[in-house]
């Protein structure tokens, strides 16, 4: 055996979501052979990546296969998170990837989704912030169990302005405008007061390295969204539904919104949650309360990416008003549900940064 043996066995092991082999993709490193054993990394392009194992067994076939049958194969794994941010100097220039969360009205369960997607991003490997981007109805101090906590400050140097500095809650960075004021005063504020504090909250954060920052954006299409796309490069966003069809016609605008010229924020697909209720005693049992796979129907319609079904589990509701996300609790059965929404995620994301042109900030025609 020989590495040049060996990376010509592996450029016959597609990267499945890329379409392209691992070694053209440059996955490949750190080559070691001594004996019958070979050694090497493969550099996924998520810690999330769900088609590991597959590339794994795809990388021990190829090697006994074509160069060696007797060979002891050891694939090792480690991330380079994807983006195609090509701008270093604009904003939030340590975050590789800003998934903006959204839905065309409120009660789709969005800050749930936003929580437990940003907590099964952060169990995989990934550096994770969640932005709580709604101003009016902040729901990420509840979910997250810091309810009356304030986040410190951070000297950036002589001569700079001070920052501030997110919490941090179950591995991931958070912040919402509900940890700077009082939570029993409304929040009675001019959009322009609005779309200022999403500003501040991208520019005067130190949000520091992240691999995904995601945004729980506030229901509706508004002015806090033409901000956030003018502000930042978006890097995608996840559309939230429940299947009724009161709740559809509003997803319809959310992604007509996002997907018009001037916008240009690819969508990374729909999330329909709530998509039936399961009892805690009888498991096996779904009931279609909001009717049935209607957020599948409308992925299909707009051909999106369809990123999973979340159950109504009683479970997911008592985890966010304690303040415990459904993501570190002992309930499989959901969590494995919003396992595989973010699998999905992350496979759509990577993909959309291998075949898009460079995220950009939004040109917003007034």
């Amino acid at each position: 055996m020989t590495p040049e043996k060996v990376l010509a066995a592996l450029r016959n092991v597609q990267e499945p979501d890329l379409g392209q082999d691992i070694v053209t993709l440059n996955m490949v490193k750190d080559i070691v052979i001594s004996g019958n054993t070979v050694s090497f990394t493969v550099v996924l392009t998520t810690p999330a990546c769900p088609m590991k194992d597959r590339i794994g067994r795809d990388c021990e076939n190829a090697v006994r296969s074509l160069v060696n049958k007797e060979a002891v194969v050891r694939v090792n794994f480690t991330a380079n998170t994807s983006t195609n941010r090509q701008d270093p100097g604009s904003v939030l220039p340590k975050v590789k990837n800003i998934i903006a969360v959204i839905s065309g009205k409120g009660g789709v369960g969005k800050s749930t989704v936003s929580a437990n997607l940003a907590l099964a991003l952060a169990q995989s490997g990934a550096k994770v912030g969640l932005m709580d981007a709604d101003i009016y109805g902040p729901s990420v101090p509840i979910m997250f169990g810091v309810r009356g906590e304030r986040p410190m400050m951070k000297s950036m140097g002589e001569g700079q302005k001070g920052m501030i500095v997110p919490l941090e809650r179950f591995g991931i960075k958070l912040m919402s405008i509900g940890l700077l004021v009082d939570e029993k005063s409304a929040v009675i504020w001019r959009g322009p007061m609005a779309s200022s504090a999403i500003k501040q909250f991208v520019t005067d954060v130190y949000w520091d390295e992240l691999d995904y920052l995601v945004i729980d954006m506030p229901p509706g299409t508004g002015d806090i969204h033409l901000t956030l796309v003018q502000t930042v490069p978006v890097t995608g966003a996840v559309i939230v539904t429940t299947p009724q069809d009161v709740a559809l016609a509003d997803a319809k605008k959310a992604i007509g919104m996002f997907s018009q010229a001037q916008i240009k924020v690819p969508i990374i697909g729909l999330v329909e949650n709530m998509s039936y209720f399961t009892p805690a005693e009888l498991p096996d049992n779904k009931y279609y309360i909001f009717g049935k796979e209607g957020g599948k129907r409308l992925a299909e319609e707009y051909d999106l990416p369809f990123l999973g079904q979340i159950p109504l589990v009683q479970s997911i509701r008592e985890g966010g008003d304690i303040g415990v996300p459904i993501m570190v609790s002992d309930d499989m059965i959901s969590r494995k549900a919003f396992e595989e929404f973010a699998a999905n995620a992350t496979r759509s994301i990577a993909m959309r940064n291998a075949n898009v042109s460079a995220a950009k900030v939004a040109e917003v025609i007034e």
